[in-house]
């Protein structure tokens, strides 16, 4: 058990930040407009995450290097320039709607003023950042995951049909209307997004430096085996984790606001008070909590992409192991992105409108960062002899298909 466990680590963080503050508004409304009839969508997205997550570690790994210093080495620097940059932007917009999701958690439970929740949040997710070694950091984040369980127990608590759940997962009543395109675009959007590919490839990168007797796999064959067995247990781990309690969250919300007609949800923060007349206290204490600790997981996450992206673009020295005075560049983009997230929760910005200005931002950013993934674990110049397998490569492909159709969907829709 223990040696599974120490197997666990980027992937697994990776997975459970993937379920957002902005990701459970999202399954929520998901099971509150459509029921059950929409989880055959993660059943989709499990392989289709297992595959690009996991290139996107074996390029960190093999190289020695973030995405964002691959890019620089070897594709046109207008193309890297306006990856990080349209990056920044979303993810400080999506950290803008995570810190304001947890404030209205935090408010609901406790009571007091949202904004100045939220407000807490933020600077204790950037000192979290800068003062913790990366050792530490990472321990937390581990713990951070279990959060993620409150959706599991919230959905216990009730009566499921899972006969009827089975039959809704693996034969869904599909259909045409632009609601439910929308939704299933959502979902996609939401579950493979370009800030998880820079965070997997540098977190591979920071337990490279974390350990003496590591090196990059393409110098150091003889540990390519264990390592890449360790990549692809901890990937298909948090994956399955993240792919999991996104289930659960819309069994819950659709055996409760959707059996109830309470279909449009706003907000994670909104999905949990309406819990609250038809699930009881408990469910609803259980789902707040889990958005609280959700988001502390999360943030980081998106501000700390970010600077990695940045800091490789930029050449500069790119570390969470590093102390402040040597990394301040990089640790300034964490700090400022978070910030500037929690200052916008004090505007009037509705947090729905930035999510969806958030998801258009990714939506124009990943499928160009996926091809350029793609590239990238099949040069020997970035990979050496450990160029990614065909298993992988189709994997790979085929998600970066179904994004730019969920890409088409999505500008459809606007349209």
């Amino acid at each position: 058990m223990n040696s599974w466990l120490s197997k666990l680590g980027p992937g697994l963080i990776t997975g459970a930040a993937d379920d957002d503050p902005s990701g459970i508004a999202t399954y929520a409304q998901a099971g509150a407009l459509f029921g059950y009839g929409m989880l055959w969508t993660l059943l989709l997205t499990y392989p289709l995450m297992v595959g690009i997550q996991a290139i996107s570690a074996h390029i960190g790994r093999v190289s020695g290097h973030g995405l964002a210093t691959n890019i620089r080495r070897h594709f046109p620097p207008w193309l890297l320039y306006a990856i990080v940059i349209l990056l920044l932007a979303a993810n400080t917009i999506n950290i803008a709607a995570d810190i304001a999701a947890m404030g209205q958690a935090a408010s609901l439970v406790m009571g007091g003023g949202a904004h100045w929740y939220a407000a807490a949040a933020g600077v204790l997710s950037a000192l979290v950042q800068v003062w913790l070694p990366y050792r530490s950091y990472v321990r937390v984040l581990k713990w951070l995951t279990l959060a993620l369980l409150a959706y599991v127990v919230t959905a216990l608590t009730l009566r499921l049909p899972w006969l009827h759940i089975l039959h809704e997962a693996l034969l869904p009543s599909l259909s045409w209307q632009p609601e439910y395109i929308t939704t299933v675009v959502a979902i996609f959007g939401t579950t493979i997004s370009p800030y998880l590919f820079f965070w997997q490839a540098s977190q591979e990168v920071e337990e490279l430096r974390a350990d003496e007797a590591a090196q990059p796999l393409k110098r150091a064959y003889a540990q390519a085996a264990v390592q890449l067995r360790r990549i692809r247990i901890d990937t298909m781990t948090g994956m399955g984790f993240s792919n999991l309690v996104a289930m659960f969250i819309m069994l819950t919300t659709a055996a409760t606001l959707g059996a109830h007609g309470a279909v449009q949800i706003g907000s994670s923060a909104q999905a949990a008070e309406a819990l609250r007349p038809v699930a009881g206290n408990y469910a609803f204490v259980l789902f707040s909590a889990g958005i609280i600790g959700t988001g502390l997981l999360a943030v980081p996450v998106l501000a700390g992409s970010a600077a990695y992206a940045i800091a490789g673009a930029m050449r500069w020295k790119n570390s969470l192991e590093l102390q402040l005075a040597s990394a301040w560049k990089f640790y300034a983009i964490i700090i400022a992105s978070t910030l500037v997230g929690t200052a916008l929760c004090f505007t009037q910005i509705d947090p729905m409108r930035a999510l969806f200005w958030s998801a258009v931002l990714n939506g124009v950013i990943a499928v160009p960062v996926m091809v350029v993934v793609m590239l990238l674990a099949v040069r020997p110049a970035v990979m050496g002899k450990l160029v990614i397998p065909r298993s992988l490569r189709v994997l790979g492909w085929l998600c970066t298909v179904v994004m730019a159709l969920a890409v088409v969907a999505m500008f459809a829709t606007l349209g």
